[in-house]
């Protein structure tokens, strides 16, 4: 049997499922290939407590959680501890994945569907500042149906 396509995403979880969708949505055929059955589509995203890290959302700022990109990438990068050259790449992926989580993401989100409890909680807590490792303030928003909630809006688009 023989397929056809522009695409072929390995790997059904979150990150295969997401890809899948939005090369789609761009007009792309894709292949989409799991060493799984088809019940256990989105991965270990499917089985997690389906927290997002977002910053300076409207759900911190209800909570009177003060939050900013720049103290998000100084938690981020305090912890990271990125200090040879080699760390230039993952410290550009970082920087550009807190300008997600404090610009787009919470919106792009809402619009796959995703709605979110209206409480924040801490994920990998720091110290009170943002000179330690870990997190100064929280920033760890649960989606409504946990895991299967965040998979399902990408499960969806895919199917």
């Amino acid at each position: 049997m023989a397929y056809d396509a522009d695409v072929i995403v390995v790997g059904a979880g979150l990150a295969g499922l997401v890809a899948t969708a939005e090369l789609v949505d761009a007009g792309r055929s894709v292949i989409l290939l799991d060493q799984e059955p088809e019940q256990s589509i989105g991965g270990q995203a499917h089985w997690s407590f389906g927290g997002l890290f977002l910053v300076d959302s409207p759900e911190q700022r209800r909570l009177r959680v003060k939050d900013s990109h720049e103290l998000a990438l100084q938690d981020w990068l305090g912890t990271a501890g990125f200090d040879r050259e080699e760390d230039r790449w993952p410290r550009e992926w970082a920087e550009a994945y807190v300008d997600f989580a404090a610009g787009e993401k919470r919106s792009w989100l809402y619009a796959q569907g995703l709605r979110l409890f209206p409480v924040v909680g801490w994920a990998e807590r720091g110290g009170y500042d943002a000179n330690g490792h870990g997190n100064s303030v929280p920033r760890f928003h649960i989606t409504w149906g946990t895991g299967p909630g965040v998979v399902a809006p990408f499960e969806r688009r895919v199917r």
